[in-house]
């Protein structure tokens, strides 16, 4: 084999690693990052577990404070339903399905979910937390969701049940104070 062939061969092994390593970055690079978007993660505030979303912005915001009530059965702590119940928002926010947040009702329970549209009605895939049977959903997410977020992100009731609720997720968001 000639030197010059040999040459030939070295660049091109070369001219590809850096083809493929450019192709690699470029792949990953448009790749949709989950990092830049909002997060949910559950913390302990002003002596409460507390659903929290931090945006891309950085904004750290208290959504909703597990405090104490008769709300939901007791089979778990208010720190692991804190923790379950953030897991959820995340998960239903990652889909593309936490666009309104909806109550209904599941296995005869009622229920918070999230979804797409105020049509969608409430399943296993998008349910955010259940509450004790004979629960109105209306007057528990009244009770632990920010009050300025719900009014603000409140939408009218599109039908004469008054335990129905209906809350436009990110105008919710975007009317809640952040914590420091």
């Amino acid at each position: 084999m000639s030197s010059s062939s040999s040459v030939l061969t070295k660049v091109a092994r070369v001219s590809g690693i850096a083809l493929l390593t450019a192709s690699t970055i470029a792949a990953i690079t448009h790749q949709p990052s989950y990092a830049s978007g909002t997060t949910f993660f559950c913390a302990v505030s002003k002596g409460y577990p507390t659903t929290f979303a931090k945006t891309n912005s950085g904004r750290k915001i208290p959504m909703i404070r597990w405090v104490p009530n008769n709300y939901f059965h007791s089979k778990l702590s208010p720190i692991q339903r804190c923790k379950e119940v953030s897991d959820r928002f995340q998960r239903s926010y990652d889909n593309g399905t936490l666009k309104t947040i909806i109550s209904g009702t599941l296995n005869r329970q009622p229920v918070v979910c999230a979804a797409a549209t105020t049509y969608d009605t409430c399943n296993n895939n998008n349910l955010l937390f259940t509450l004790k049977r004979g629960t109105n959903a209306k007057q528990a997410v009244e009770r632990l969701l920010d009050r300025a977020g719900l009014a603000a992100g409140r939408i009218l009731n599109q039908n004469s049940d008054n335990t129905q609720i209906y809350v436009d997720f990110d105008t919710y968001l975007n009317s809640i104070k952040p914590e420091p």
